[in-house]
């Protein structure tokens, strides 16, 4: 059970309608800020949003308030230009509902206070005071009546000195790098995006530069293959996406190493010191490799130019016959 206990105040004390406090559509921000307004003495100017303020409500909670009681009539607001060109808002808060019309029928009434009545009158600025001396123009041509002599930050002219035949410099001798590519080092050089896939974007402009370089490499005493390990082993290896590969690939073959020699291994003969393979026999030489599925490689000896042996091509029903046939007897 609820119950409730009225005592009427003596004093200062506003009536509200019950459909004010319990209005289905303003939340409690906004019954609040009504009643505020609405408690406020006759000729009071306070904002609404002062009222928000004393009234402890958030800017949010005062904006969606404030917008709530203009859906519901409860405020109306107007602009216009005072005297003076002084821009002003009047706000009207009514604690019944009213309508546009019946709202600005209310605010003709109302006189229109604008600041600039409370403010003083502005002051008169005080006469400027001339400057001291006579006004003289600032010069425009002409030279400087006193002499500078040695007091000067301008160091004199040297003469123009006569070239030396004797100092110039010889004309640098046509390096390797000028000279035309050979044909390896442009196979070489349109091979490496098929390298790695960092290599992949390589400037077509790029490869007769390219192929300048590795001629040089070439030309040093290095193998096609030494060439491309010192470019593999030059390229990242923890990921790090390479976006000018032509520049990395200028660099790595910037400078040219001297052509090791190969190192004898003992024990092991070069390969071009081995003795060349044997001939196979002629018994040998009839047979041929089976293409088929076997576990290890498989001799046959074709009677025409069949690629698999007799047992690939008998039909995998015929051979499992034939293994039934044979374990039965």
């Amino acid at each position: 059970m609820i119950y409730r206990h009225h005592i009427a105040p003596p004093r200062a004390f506003s009536q509200f309608s019950h459909d004010l406090i319990r209005h289905p559509r303003l939340s409690s921000d906004a019954v609040r800020l009504l009643t505020w307004q609405l408690s406020l003495p006759d000729g009071a100017r306070e904002s609404l949003s002062r009222t928000a303020e004393r009234a402890r409500i958030g800017a949010c909670a005062f904006t969606r308030a404030k917008r709530q009681l203009k859906e519901e009539g409860f405020v109306h607001e107007r602009r216009l230009q005072g005297p003076g060109g002084h821009w002003v808002t009047q706000q009207l808060v009514s604690n019944v509902p009213l309508s546009a019309d019946e709202a600005a029928k209310i605010l003709a009434r109302m006189p229109v206070h604008t600041p600039s009545a409370d403010a003083a009158p502005q002051v008169a600025p005080s006469p400027r005071l001339p400057a001291v001396g006579v006004p003289t123009p600032p010069l425009t041509d002409g030279h400087p009546k006193k002499d500078p002599g040695e007091n000067t930050s301008h160091r004199p002219a040297e003469p123009e000195r006569q070239p030396d035949p004797a100092s110039e410099p010889e004309p640098a001798p046509e390096t390797s790098e000028s000279s035309e590519p050979s044909e390896a080092a442009r196979a070489l050089v349109a091979a490496l995006p098929h390298l790695s896939p960092d290599l992949r974007r390589i400037p077509r402009g790029m490869h007769d530069e390219l192929a300048r370089l590795v001629t040089r490499w070439l030309a040093a005493g290095h193998s096609p293959t030494a060439v491309r390990t010192h470019i593999l082993r030059g390229l990242p290896d923890d990921g790090t996406p390479v976006h000018r590969p032509g520049g990395l690939l200028r660099y790595l073959l910037r400078d040219v190493p001297p052509a090791l020699a190969p190192v004898p291994v003992p024990g092991i003969t070069p390969a071009s010191e081995q003795p060349a393979p044997a001939r196979p026999s002629s018994r040998l030489a009839a047979l041929r490799e089976c293409e088929g599925d076997h576990v290890q490689a498989t001799l046959f000896r074709p009677a025409g130019d069949e690629t698999r042996c007799p047992r690939c091509l008998t039909p995998p029903s015929l051979r499992a016959a034939a293994g039934t046939a044979v374990r039965q007897t």
